[in-house]
């Protein structure tokens, strides 16, 4: 079974769509985990939009990296400048991507102007593991 894993700085927004987003574009063969250099919880806008396009992300909830888990990965897929330069080493098997995706906790506005950052992530998201994965 391939091991993935999405890195954050607080596996809060980016990595926590991904894991959700490719559970299902990826399915049974993979195992799939996110987490970050930090934890800042769960974002309610996160859990929201995903939502929106059927996947539940509720009972997902902010972890720190797991050492052991990432030296078994496959691929490391990072979300952020911070988690790829603060990523602990790994060994040479392990691919890693580098996906730098605007982070969408920081979004100002309204309410909808911010829920449309989070949906423009989403479907970022989305398409790069629907291409550069799957």
């Amino acid at each position: 079974m391939k091991q993935i894993y999405f890195l954050c700085t607080g596996n809060s927004c980016r990595s926590q769509m991904a894991e959700g987003l490719a559970r299902q574009l990826l399915g049974p063969e993979w195992r799939i985990a996110s987490a970050g250099v930090e934890t800042h919880g769960l974002n309610a806008r996160a859990v929201v939009v995903m939502n929106e396009v059927g996947i539940d992300i509720s009972h997902q909830y902010s972890k720190l990296i797991d050492v052991d888990y990432l030296n078994h990965c496959d691929l490391v897929v990072t979300l952020c400048g911070d988690a790829r330069d603060r990523c602990p080493i790994t060994p040479p098997s392990v691919k890693k991507l580098h996906w730098p995706l605007p982070d969408p906790a920081q979004a100002v506005g309204t309410e909808e102007e911010q829920l449309t950052v989070f949906r423009s992530v989403r479907d970022q998201i989305k398409w790069r593991i629907l291409t550069e994965i799957k």
